[in-house]
């Protein structure tokens, strides 16, 4: 009888290594840099092919060159002084980041959905909204 108390234990720790021996969640670093420079060129070095854009009063999906331009004239209009990660995570082979661009008008927070694509990691959403949601 006692063998049975034993078994959920040793399954909740089984699962608890498995947790720990995951590879920690990491949005490629160029990401956060080219939000924080305002670098639309940069940024969309990491997009697919085609990406869903939701930036204020625009939401299509947008051809990689065509979604540069929307980011250009999003950074023109929208300055970039800081951008800060605020949360990771990923599930199968997606990951996604929450984040707070810092602009000369405001803040706005972001939203990156990525998947991988041929064994790199591609954006495929990218949000943008005002802080508050609005």
């Amino acid at each position: 009888m006692k063998l049975k108390n034993f078994i959920p234990v040793i399954i909740l720790l089984a699962n608890s290594l498995s947790l720990i021996a995951q590879e920690p969640i990491r949005i490629p670093g160029g990401i956060a840099i080219a939000f924080k420079a305002g670098n639309a060129v940069e940024l969309t070095k990491y997009m697919n092919s085609t990406v869903e854009l939701l930036l204020l009063d625009k939401s299509d999906f947008y051809k990689k060159n065509v979604a540069e331009t929307v980011l250009k004239d999003f950074f023109v209009n929208y300055p970039a002084k800081d951008f800060i990660i605020r949360h990771q995570g990923a599930k199968n082979d997606a990951q996604y980041a929450i984040g707070i661009l810092k602009t000369e008008k405001g803040d706005f927070r972001v939203y990156l959905l990525l998947k991988k694509v041929d064994q790199e990691l591609l954006i495929h959403l990218v949000r943008i909204e005002t802080e508050n949601g609005n």
